[in-house]
């Protein structure tokens, strides 16, 4: 896609929905040398290792193009997740934190429940582009939006527009990275996610806000879908308020504007 096309459709986003922030896309690469030259690594740009949801932050509030490699990245469960460690067994690894964690009754339910997260293999991918949509110079892989549960069902009515399923999510409050970052570009759907306890303690990501991503083979079904969807029922964001009620008062309220003729 033309990035002058790209840019128009972020800034479409952005506008139709009232975001916060900005629409992120998030490229993965084979090979970290093909990351552009202005995105800016955190060993290097910052001096320190970050995790992937501070990329996140930085992308969508700063405007930054952001790259992460296994040499930038601190966290070690997204580490895991993302193939930048050479564990023989991330999977196992992840439940063993898990469960140490205690956020699990039992290893056996623990085990269960890591696979079922999305995980790349060991050098699957080197690198990560963690971009302003409307500022990545390539195409992105999958786009993630960041909103308030108002703005989210607006994008829950839009993304299901030209489709006939429902919107999935798979919600455990861990190490949500790899499901919206990882999913849409395994599975080629859009999922909804409740951002967990790393993207709130280390990103700043508000009480308040949900997370959309979605593949960018999604992404024109999804701007159809602003545009067209509920436009019938006065759908959109804001919420349009129904104003056409004459209010009630306080009796004594009633009684003063009696005296004056209201």
């Amino acid at each position: 896609m033309d990035t002058s096309q790209l840019a128009e459709k972020a800034q479409f986003i952005y506008d139709d929905l009232r975001m916060k922030t900005f629409p992120v896309g998030v490229k993965f690469l084979k090979d970290k040398r093909e990351l552009p030259t202005k995105a800016r690594r955190p060993a290097l740009f910052l001096k320190k290792k970050i995790t992937i949801c501070q990329a996140m932050t930085m992308a969508r509030n700063y405007g930054w193009q952001m790259a992460i490699t296994s040499e930038d990245l601190i966290c070690v469960l997204a580490s895991l997740a993302f193939g930048f460690t050479t564990a023989t067994n991330a999977r196992k690894e992840m439940a063993d934190s898990f469960f140490e964690s205690n956020y699990k009754s039992s290893m056996e339910k623990t085990v269960s429940e890591v696979d079922q997260m999305c995980f790349l293999d060991t050098d699957e991918y080197q690198a990560l582009l963690i971009s302003p949509l409307h500022k990545i110079p390539i195409d992105p892989d999958t786009i993630v939006l960041y909103g308030n549960p108002a703005q989210i069902s607006r994008v829950l009515q839009a993304a299901t527009f030209d489709t006939e399923e429902k919107i999935h999510g798979l919600f455990g409050g861990k190490v949500e990275c790899p499901e919206y970052l990882i999913r849409p570009l395994k599975t080629g759907d859009p999922r909804i996610i409740v951002p967990g306890p790393g993207d709130r303690i280390f990103s700043m990501t508000a009480d308040d806000e949900m997370i959309f991503a979605m593949p960018i083979s999604f992404l024109d079904r999804f701007i159809l879908g602003l545009k067209e969807s509920g436009k019938k029922a006065g759908a959109r964001y804001p919420i349009t308020y129904y104003q056409n009620f004459q209010p009630e008062f306080p009796p004594h309220y009633i009684a003063l504007g009696k005296k004056y003729g209201i």
